[in-house]
């Protein structure tokens, strides 16, 4: 899967996705972040500063447990338009007239981060990317070196309660496919990343009624896969559909994937003939380690 998009992520509904703005974070993704966040208990590093990825979708209660965590760490919160920075501000930034706000690390909101930070926190956005690769890249872009990566993403037994009965139907599947975590570790290795560890648990979700269910669905993301219904259905088949999820348990399976990784020291590469910048080359004999040629 090295260098490849997704094959079933249907690029243009991703960006909607990415653009659909949201009231509040759904349920399971603050969970998954609550249980993302006992995960530091693993890492010994300490961070003076972090970069919370797209709060808004990933669970903005997240963010106050972090930032207990590490009361002393600077914090960028990235949102991928203007619009969605304004409200992750007014949801996260602290207001200046309490005097305890005074003491606290100043957090700043943006749409590009321009200063790494030592930490990076991404909450189930990596299933929802068209170009998985490229955002492991701008990952990779806003950590220092030596920095730590903290994600979390839906496995490939996610919904599987609904893929087998779409599939007994006769109807496309109701999700795209979700990307397996060996998968995971060879693309942030391919990205640049070292020592990547994973880890995955399965959460089953009950329902009192097939609406809740289908409410639930719609707050976690949206079907990306290129082979889905080409239009909108109607009120009948939406009537089928209800009636089939209450003739089986209302329960779904949730897959999730849990991993972190290093940004290591950049390596210099050797070659017959080799060139390189003043600031590589005192870097490298910085770490007491000949350049190339040398």
């Amino acid at each position: 899967m090295l260098n490849q998009q997704p094959p079933t992520i249907d690029p243009r509904a991703a960006q909607r996705w990415q653009n659909l703005p949201v009231a509040e974070s759904p349920w399971l993704h603050e969970e998954v972040a609550r249980r993302m966040q006992e995960r530091l208990d693993w890492i010994t590093v300490q961070p003076s500063s972090w970069v919370h990825w797209q709060p808004l979708k990933g669970g903005l209660q997240a963010h106050s447990l972090i930032t207990q965590r590490y009361p002393k760490a600077t914090c960028t919160v990235l949102e991928g338009s203007s619009a969605a920075a304004q409200q992750a501000g007014k949801a996260l930034l602290p207001s200046r007239w309490k005097p305890q706000a005074w003491l606290q690390p100043k957090t700043q909101v943006v749409t590009q981060v321009d200063q790494p930070a030592q930490m990076l926190w991404s909450n189930m956005a990596l299933h929802m990317a068209a170009d998985p690769q490229g955002l492991m890249a701008q990952w990779h872009a806003a950590l220092q070196v030596d920095g730590f990566l903290m994600f979390s993403c839906l496995g490939p037994d996610t919904l599987k309660e609904l893929q087998t009965l779409y599939k007994t139907l006769g109807w496309p599947a109701p999700a795209h496919e979700f990307t397996d975590m060996h998968d995971w570790g060879d693309m942030l290795v391919g990205a640049g990343f070292a020592e990547p560890v994973m880890d995955i648990e399965r959460i089953t979700l009950t329902f009192e009624t097939p609406e809740r269910l289908l409410q639930e669905l719609r707050g976690l993301g949206r079907n990306l896969h290129v082979a889905r219904f080409a239009g909108l259905r109607g009120r009948g088949w939406h009537q089928q559909l209800l009636k089939a999820l209450a003739q089986q348990p209302l329960q779904l399976t949730f897959e999730v994937i849990y991993g972190h990784a290093f940004k290591p020291k950049p390596r210099l590469s050797v070659a017959a003939h080799s060139e390189i910048s003043l600031s590589d080359m005192r870097a490298a004999l910085a770490r007491g380690r000949p350049a190339p040629g040398i």
